[in-house]
């Protein structure tokens, strides 16, 4: 019943379709023939769309637990991620009595693209992704003033969701699984980028030949490794090559107006494995604490088992204590 409700009250509840364009956004995926079924979409996943001002709207999906939910968890991808890449964690999540929900990053996944070719990563701002994610609190999901609400994201994603909560987005606990702030640049090119969506030095299309987690070393757990790109290749839609020098240049820019505010994050925040730089605005942080999970690669989501399990295990204890009193 609880879940029924859910899925009906879903604004821009979507039929299954595909683009009618080459950057229009696309709903429901076909699944990969090679992939297990912990890999496949939740019971009862929904799909939606969320947008703010003129620019495409990004994709999201939603599910939740048979039983009253006990938490709402909101998850943000990193680049070349699709919400698909993280069907296994929302299971996981639902099956311990949350509602999840994931929102595909703009010009990613089967969110709306800025340009052509449709694999080429562009967002002329992340200023657009977090109005996005905020609006999908505030209008989509709309939670009560006793829900719990915690947010989990994953490396460049982590800018997102720090830039949301810095500019007001209310939430109890966020979780940041391997983040990484951009680095500052090296020359002066990225800084004065005349055409955006220009594309970097030895830029190649998405193609079969494309590693997949597993081969680009971002996991140690061959099955899991092959997940995005299982999903890139049964549906040509989501995927996602290497980002535009502007991709790049939206990055660098969010990344160091976050390390001049970090005093400005007010939830408690728990990052996993950060790099050097996250790991630095943690410290200046109000609440941030950091853990680490040596020999991990960085997509702890994908991981084997010997170092996703600590890492759900960290995730669903700060699930539990953003959790309403019983």
């Amino acid at each position: 019943m609880v879940r029924a409700s859910l899925i009906a009250a879903l604004m821009l509840s979507l039929a299954a379709c595909g683009p009618q364009d080459a950057r229009a956004p696309f709903a429901e995926s076909r699944l990969p023939p090679s992939l297990s079924a912990r890999f496949y979409p939740p019971e009862g996943w929904a799909w939606g769309y969320v947008g703010v001002g003129d620019g495409p709207v990004q994709r999201y999906g939603v599910a939740s637990t048979h039983r009253v939910p006990t938490a709402i968890v909101v998850i943000v991808p990193g680049y070349g991620e699709t919400a698909e890449t993280w069907f296994e964690t929302a299971s996981d999540l639902i099956s311990q009595g949350c509602t999840v929900w994931i929102l595909d990053r703009a010009g990613q996944g089967g969110s709306g693209r800025y340009v052509s070719p449709r694999d080429l990563g562009f967002v002329p701002s992340f200023d657009r992704e977090v109005g996005a994610l905020r609006e999908l609190v505030r209008v989509v999901i709309k939670p009560s003033p006793d829900a719990r609400l915690v947010l989990l994201s994953h490396a460049d994603g982590v800018v997102v969701a720090l830039a949301a909560l810095r500019s007001g987005l209310q939430a109890d606990a966020f979780v940041a699984s391997s983040p990484a702030l951009a680095p500052p640049p090296t020359t002066r090119l990225l800084g004065a980028v005349r055409k955006p969506d220009a594309k970097p030095a030895g830029w190649r299309a998405w193609d079969r030949d494309t590693p997949d987690d597993y081969a680009a070393r971002r996991t140690h757990d061959l099955w899991r490794g092959a997940v995005t790109k299982a999903w890139m290749t049964a549906n040509p839609d989501l995927r996602l090559a290497a980002p535009s020098l502007g991709w790049g240049k939206a990055y660098e820019v969010a990344s160091r107006t976050l390390e001049t505010g970090a005093a400005q994050l007010r939830a408690p925040v728990l990052m996993i494995a950060p790099e050097g730089r996250a790991a630095a605005l943690c410290r200046q942080a109000p609440e941030c604490r950091i853990e680490v999970l040596p020999g991990a690669r960085p997509a702890l989501h994908l991981e084997a088992d010997r170092w996703r399990a600590p890492w759900l295990k960290s995730v669903l204890d700060v699930v539990k204590a953003a959790r309403s009193p019983m």
